[in-house]
């Protein structure tokens, strides 16, 4: 094999291994670029990302928080008694789920909660209402690529009382 040959053999090899050892690195450079907190109107954590980098295999997430949550006795006239028929429930909540890229990217939403009012109830004549909740210690989670990132508290307020 002549001088020139084997030079250009040996850069080939050099350029295609090159280009593998950046396309690995690029499916793992997985990142998130963005991640939002809100509440829905069933009380629910919504947590909305963008993660980037990801390749192009199914990714799996956790999302995982604190949660309060108020839950009261309001009558028929839409009140809320002066009595006592007020309950606060604290726990966690936590949902997971798997999603298929696009281009090496996700953007999607998963939903946590709201916690339940466990046993607490009401007397005859009111109903049950989550009044407010709240979400603090978001953590949202890409299980496959053990990347995660803190998400803002977030908090609604459906009855003052």
């Amino acid at each position: 094999m002549s001088k020139s040959l084997r030079w250009i053999v040996v850069a080939t090899v050099a350029l295609v291994t090159s280009m593998a050892f950046t396309a690995g690195a690029l499916a793992q450079a997985a990142k998130f670029h963005s991640a939002t907190s809100s509440v829905n109107n069933d009380g629910a954590l919504v947590v909305s990302w963008d993660e980037r980098g990801v390749g192009n295999e199914n990714i799996d997430y956790t999302l995982t928080a604190d949660a309060t949550a108020d839950y009261a006795c309001i009558n028929g006239g839409g009140k809320h008694p002066q009595a006592a028929n007020k309950e606060t429930i604290n726990g966690d909540v936590s949902a997971g789920a798997s999603f298929e890229p696009r281009n090496g990217r996700i953007t999607a939403s998963l939903t946590a909660g709201p916690i339940s009012a466990g046993d607490f109830s009401c007397p005859g004549g009111q109903r049950l209402v989550l009044a407010s909740v709240s979400y603090t210690n978001i953590v949202l989670t890409d299980t496959t690529n053990n990347t995660s990132t803190t998400v803002p508290d977030a908090s609604r307020t459906f009855f003052t009382v």
